[in-house]
This record gives structure tokens, C-alpha cells and sequence, in this order.
């Protein structure tokens, strides 16, 4: 009958009428209040009003597992989490609820669900329902609740293999809102693949092992050379529980390839032996000796050949150096002689050869000038991003990582999503779980991407993880242990594979570098420092016996400069270069000349002595001492005019003193420049000045002198024969002895000092 009333051409009775559209408006009402919800929770979170969320965000709704991460059939799905009511009212008659779907197609479908917040029926499919509910009395403001739920695979109403929105809803009712609907919900992905996938891209992830510089340019004066450490820090990340140690053993049960700093390693073995640590203006006795011994056993059972690369020494910022430095001189060479230490330092700890055929700059970011530091080094691979190294075609896939960019080198292009995963704060279970659901689902739909072409995939993760993200990234690999869409293959072998005809080769200019990267660039001054440093270190290995003992701690302190991990820390990257001058100046100041005071010359002629200390603890030579007098006419020296140098060698903690021929023609004063000079031709250290006073003696002034001695010997004469007479008589001693005579006087000599020599100082011939 009510049916028939709405036949075409059958006008129904107005109290029909009003009925029919009260119910419409009655029915409607919980949608509209949801739409309205859903729409406005959002804005009601983002704009920071202070005023409590409402709608789907007034309880917030954390994941903290998902197990299994990637179910197959036969499994039972259980999600654990916590709720947290943010709102100002009591949550009552709620349920939390588990909603599946719908099918994701793509990677973007993926991160435009990822995006939403908010509830929004119709988007938001149907819960599971039934038994698979969670109930909740009540959930007052500010309280949380932990919840699990568990619901069989089967009744997901999965469908075909593929990715799968899930959500976790919690409905309920409050004061103002006497109907249930959605007060939270938390959105995450359900990979679903049943059976083996038949395309299976090959996943190479690099495991780095990286971290800042901890070592100083500074040793012992042992023979050993005790190395000194900025700080201690080092010890806590390779101790168990520390950021590195769990990086090693996470590591050794995963398919990787270790990216390793080589530096890393050699701090490391330094804290093997005995080291020192800098505590104020002295340095304490290191005591994490067992625990780096330990490190290093550890990560040397889980390395493997072929599966280690080697980053040049120190891990120099090759951005940096490509957009700063490389018109400074010398700073290309450094970045050489990085690379050729680094195979030695892996080879001579790990006991295996890595490869040395890669360059890693910052997040992947490349433009034409870092791609040309970066093979100038030796590099033929350089570890480029997907955001940095676009697709510009139409290309309805990913392509394989390897693409030949020009002049025999290949840029190996990392996944930008999977590669900044787990770059987030993964401390809370959430937010982990969250990542690693993201990361399968991505890997996932690689998989599926209509291509018949043989992929490999590579991820090239932030530099330095925390203990967290370490932790997450291992759980997400671990889930793909069991190989239903992807494969394991190393990093060398993803970068010999075939490339993608259709891929982009085209480098980006280097004004799309990214901004924020170029702002956290080592400045050209940090360059100029270093120069100025490697000059300083050239001109004093000359003079040394055991250059060894210097250039090679210097040498691995310079690279250090250049680390990429002084980015966001210009202060203590101008600290650490500013100590490493300065405790290179120390050791250059350590063979000086010591300074005269005046010098009076009496006579034509004399020797001038110039005293040269060395006080390093091995010998020096290659040094000439240079003496040069302002006024050859008033004082010549060695008869050759104005100039005299002679050729120094001193032992270790001694001194030397070395003596000039002098011949004055003139009186008054000469200035005297004293200068130590290597053997090319180059200053050493700071001069030396003194003053020489010419005093000549006249004929006249001799003659005089000769009369007053003449008669001193004739009044001595006179004085003996007047005593021989009075002792002619028998007046000798009682026991008849000659009298006694007095003795030579004693020889005034002592030791030659290295202190200045006193005021006036007299020098005759």
C-alpha cells in the first residue's frame, strides 16, 4: 500500500508526505553529525586553539603491533594499541572496531591514505563487526586504555594479493552527542600476498656504520703514540644497548650491505689499547678496552666479502667540497688520499677487501659538481635519491636503481620513499609499527607495478639511525625473510645490473640542489683552514727523522674536518679544525732558536754563538740556521759579507749551539737576524734579533797598554831579586822547604744553557 502511494502520476496525503521526510531527516542525522565530524576534527587539532579535538579525533588511537605485519592464510590479524581520550567529556558505550580496505593500487594511492586524519563514512569502509569487538564502558577524559584485538584472516574479506587500508575505529557516545559514532581512528596498512608473487624486484639495503669524530690529532709521546680522544662518547655507542652495538647485531642476522666509515673502525681499534681522554686541560686514562674489542669481534663474524663499502676516510662531504671547496688547492688531494686509506684501515681490522667503488653524498642529493668531486676520488658509483634523480618520462613503474649518467660512472638511485621510512622518531611502539606497515606496503606494490622488467631496488637509509630507527628498519626487513614479492641482492650487484633504457640519466642542475641541504655546507673558510693546516704540517715533516709519527695522525684529523657529520654543527666543526692548528703550531714551536741579549764584540774578530733547541722527543734534520748581519760594513760574517748559515741536526730534547765567524771593521752597534730555514728554502719558525756592539781597539789604546804591562814585569822582576836577597842568608823554613806558591786559578766553565744569555753579553775570540 505505502508503495503504491508512490507510483507516478499518485499524489500521496500530506501527513504521509510530512512523515516520510521526518524519517528522512531522522535517518540522516547521524551521517550529517559523522560528515561533519570527520571534516572539522582535523582543523580542530591543526589550529592550535587550545580548545579540546572533537569528531574523530577526540580519542586518539595509537597502533603499537600489528601481528602478523604481513599475514598470510590461515593467520589470526591481532592489533594491540592504546586510547587516550583527548576530549573534555566521558566516552561512554564504545567499541573499538577493525575496518579493512579498500584496495590501494598504487604507491601514491598509499600516500594519499596516509595523509588523512579524520573519519569519513563512504571513504572509511564497514567494521568487521560481530565477535571481532572490543567494548568499553567508559573512557573518561584524559585517561588511556590499552585494547587488543584479534580477528581471523578469513573473516578480513581480503580479496586479491595487494595492499589494504586498515583502520582502527573506536565509536562510543558522550554527553552531547547521545548517538554512536566515530570519536577516534588510526590508520596503518595490511600487506596481503597468499602465494609467491611472479615479478620479485631485488631489494639491496645499505646498513651504515657511521658516527662523528671522536679521535683528536693529539698522542702520547710514546712510543706507542697513545691516541686522545675528544670525549668518551664512542665507548657508549659501541657498548651493549649503545646506537652501534645494536647496529652490529641487528645487522648480522639481515641481508645488507655494511656502508662502513673507515675512520669508525680505526677510532675503534685506537680504544683497544691503551688511550687517553681529554677531561678539561689534561687527559685521563681510557678504560673501554674490552668493550671495543668486543665491537669489533662482533662486527667482524657478521661482515662478509663482497658485502662491505668502504666510504672514504673520515666520510668527507662530498656537497660541501664540490659547491666550497674544491677551488681551495689541495682539498681534491685530501679527499684522494681518503679514499686510498680507506681500503687499507678495512682490510688491516676487518681482515677482508671491501669495495672502494662508491660515493655517498648527503640524502642522495647530486647536481654536476658533485658527481665530478665524486669520481675524481676514484669513484665509479655514486648513491643518488629518486627525489634528487627525478623520472621525467612517462614511466608507469619504478625502474631498476642503476643509470649510467656519462663518463664510465653510474649514479645507483635509492627509493626515496623506503629510503626515508623510518627517518622519523620511532621511539614510540606507534609511531614503529606505523613505519614498518608503510615500508611492506611500499615494497609491496612495487611488486605489483605492471613491468616485465628485472628490478633492483636499492634503500639507502639515513646516515646515522638511532637505536629505535635500527630497530624498526630490522623488524620490517625481517618481515620479508620469508620472499613472497621481493628478494635480497647486495648493493654491488644492484649497481652491475642492467639499467632501464627508459630511465632518466639527466643529472639535475645545481640549482635545484635543495636549499636546506646547501645551508648546512661546510663553509669555504673550513677549507682555507685546512690548507693552512697542510702547509704548516708539509714544512714540518721535512725536518723530522720520523715524519710517520705526525703525518699520519694529522693526516686522518684533516680528513676529519671534511666529515659530513659537522653538517648542523658549524661550532664544533671550527672547534675541532682550530685545535688541530693549534696543536700542529705547538709541535712546530717545539725546534726554535733561543733568544740572545745583546752582544759586546771586542776586537777585530770573534765567534758569535746562536743556540738552537729541539724539543720533540725524535731527532731533526734538513734545517739550516741562517745569520744575517744588517751592516756588513760595520760586520762581516765567516768573511763572506752579510749572510752565514750553516746546517743544523739536533737529537730529541737537546740543544745545539752553533758558532759564527765574525769580523768587525768598524764600531758601533749591528742588528742580527737569526733565521731557521729548511732545506728548499722555506722559513721556519720565527725569527730571532739581537744587537752585536763593535768596540775596536786603536793603536794608540795598545800602546798604551803594552807600556803599563812592560812595567808590571820589570816591578815584578824587582820585587823577586829584593826576596831572593833576603832569603839569602839561611832564612828559610824551619824544616827547610820552599815556600808555598799560590795554585792556577780554576778554569770558570759550566754547562751550555738554554735560557737567554745575560745583558752584555762579551765575546772574544
Amino acid at each position: 500500500m505505502a508503495e503504491a502511494a508512490d507510483f507516478q502520476g499518485m499524489n500521496p496525503s500530506p501527513a504521509r508526505r510530512w512523515l516520510r521526510r521526518t524519517a528522512a531527516v531522522l535517518a540522516g542525522a547521524p551521517l550529517i553529525a559523522a560528515l561533519l565530524a570527520g571534516a572539522t576534527a582535523p582543523v580542530a587539532q591543526a589550529g592550535g586553539t587550545g580548545k579540546a579535538p572533537t569528531g574523530s579525533g577526540t580519542v586518539a588511537v595509537s597502533l603499537d603491533t600489528v601481528t602478523p605485519s604481513a599475514p598470510v592464510k590461515g593467520d589470526t590479524l591481532t592489533v594491540s594499541g592504546t586510547l587516550t581520550n583527548k576530549g573534555r567529556e566521558t566516552v561512554t558505550a564504545a567499541q573499538v572496531d577493525l575496518r579493512v580496505g579498500p584496495r590501494l593500487f598504487s604507491r601514491t594511492s598509499i600516500d594519499a591514505a596516509n595523509r588523512r586524519t579524520g573519519y569519513l563514512p563512504g571513504a572509511d569502509p564497514s567494521p568487521v563487526g560481530g565477535k571481532y569487538t572490543v567494548k568499553i564502558a567508559k573512557l573518561p577524559s584524559g585517561i588511556s586504555q590499552d585494547f587488543t584485538l584479534s580477528v581471523p584472516v578469513s573473516k578480513l574479506g581480503l580479496g586479491d594479493d595487494g595492499v589494504y587500508q586498515l583502520g582502527v575505529t573506536l565509536s562510543g557516545r558522550t554527553p552531547h552527542a547521545l548517538y554512536d559514532q566515530v570519536l577516534g581512528i588510526k590508520r596503518t596498512f595490511l600487506p596481503w600476498q597468499s602465494t609467491d608473487s611472479d615479478s620479485k624486484p631485488r631489494i639491496s639495503y645499505a646498513w651504515p656504520l657511521i658516527a662523528p669524530a671522536h679521535l683528536t690529532a693529539e698522542t702520547g709521546s710514546d712510543s706507542q703514540q697513545t691516541p686522545v680522544f675528544a670525549d668518551d662518547d664512542l665507548a657508549a655507542e659501541i657498548a651493549p644497548g649503545g646506537r652501534l652495538e645494536q647496529m652490529v647485531s641487528l645487522g648480522r642476522q639481515l641481508p645488507v650491505t655494511w656502508v662502513i666509515d673507515p675512520d669508525l673502525l680505526a677510532s675503534v681499534d685506537a680504544m683497544t689499547r691503551n688511550y687517553r681522554v681529554k677531561s678539561g686541560d689534561t687527559t685521563i686514562a681510557g678504560t673501554n678496552q674490552n668493550v671495543a674489542k668486543q665491537w669489533l669481534t662482533s662486527l667482524e663474524a657478521a661482515v662478509t666479502e663482497g658485502k662491505v663499502i668502504a666510504l672514504p676516510f673520515g666520510d668527507p662531504d662530498l656537497a660541501s667540497i664540490a659547491h666550497r671547496g674544491k677551488n681551495v688547492s689541495g682539498t681534491l688531494s685530501h679527499l684522494q688520499n681518503a679514499s686510498e686509506v680507506a681500503a687499507t684501515t678495512v682490510q688491516t681490522i676487518l681482515h677482508l677487501k671491501p669495495s672502494t667503488d662508491f660515493a655517498w653524498p648527503v640524502d642522495g642529493a647530486i647536481d654536476p659538481s658533485i658527481v665530478d668531486v665524486a669520481t675524481s676520488a676514484g669513484a665509479h658509483n655514486v648513491i643518488a635519491r629518486s627525489d634528487s634523480l627525478q623520472e621525467t618520462g612517462d614511466l608507469v613503474y619504478t625502474p631498476t636503481a642503476a643509470r649510467p649518467i656519462g663518463g664510465g660512472t653510474t649514479a645507483v638511485v635509492s627509493d626515496a620513499r623506503l629510503s626515508t621510512a623510518f627517518q622519523g622518531d620511532m621511539t614510540k611502539a606507534g609511531d614503529s609499527t606505523l613505519a614498518v606497515q608503510k615500508f611492506l606496503a611500499l615494497t609491496l606494490s612495487l611488486a605489483e607495478q605492471d613491468t616485465d622488467e628485472d628490478r633492483s631496488v636499492v634503500v639507502a637509509p639515513q646516515r646515522m639511525p638511532t637505536v629505535a630507527q635500527a630497530q624498526s628498519m630490522a623488524r620490517a626487513l625481517h618481515a620479508l625473510d620469508d620472499g613472497r614479492w621481493t628478494q635480497s641482492q647486495g648493493l654491488v650487484q644492484a649497481a652491475e645490473a642492467k639499467p632501464d633504457a627508459k630511465a632518466t640519466t639527466e643529472v639535475p642542475r645545481a640549482s635545484r640542489y635543495p636549499k636546506k641541504l646547501r645551508s648546512q655546507e661546510l663553509p669555504t673558510q673550513a677549507f682555507q683552514d685546512i690548507k693552512s693546516t697542510q702547509a704548516s704540517l708539509n714544512n714540518f715533516q721535512v725536518i723530522l727523522t720520523q715524519p710517520e709519527r705526525v703525518v699520519t695522525p694529522f693526516g686522518n684529523a684533516v680528513n676529519r674536518s671534511m666529515s659530513t657529520s659537522w653538517r648542523g654543527r658549524p661550532l664544533e666543526a671550527q672547534q675541532y679544525r682550530d685545535s688541530v692548528r693549534t696543536y700542529l703550531q705547538g709541535l712546530v714551536n717545539e725546534v726554535q732558536l733561543i733568544s740572545k741579549s745583546d752582544v759586546t764584540l771586542s776586537g777585530r774578530s770573534a765567534t758569535i754563538p746562536v743556540t738552537v733547541q729541539n724539543r720533540l722527543l725524535q731527532d731533526v734534520d734538513h734545517l739550516v740556521l741562517r745569520l744575517r748581519s744588517e751592516n756588513a760594513t760595520r760586520l762581516k760574517l765567516n768573511d763572506d759579507g752579510a749572510v752565514a748559515e750553516q746546517p743544523i741536526q739536533i737529537a730529541g730534547g737537546h740543544s745545539q749551539s752553533v758558532k759564527f765567524d765574525a769580523a768587525a771593521n768598524i764600531n758601533g752597534q749591528v742588528q742580527m737576524t737569526g733565521q731557521l730555514y729548511t732545506e728548499d728554502g722555506t722559513p721556519y719558525g720565527a725569527e730571532m734579533n739581537f744587537t752585536v756592539k763593535v768596540s775596536e781597539l786603536t793603536p794608540t789604546v795598545l800602546l798604551v797598554i803594552a807600556g803599563g804591562l812592560l812595567l808590571l814585569v820589570l816591578a815584578g822582576i824587582r820585587m823577586y831579586t829584593h826576596r831572593k836577597r833576603a832569603n839569602a842568608g839561611g832564612a828559610a823554613g824551619d824544616d827547610g822547604s820552599e815556600p808555598e806558591q799560590p795554585s792556577d786559578p780554576t778554569p770558570d766553565t759550566g754547562p751550555e744553557s738554554a735560557e737567554p744569555s745575560g745583558t752584555g753579553e762579551k765575546v772574544d775570540r
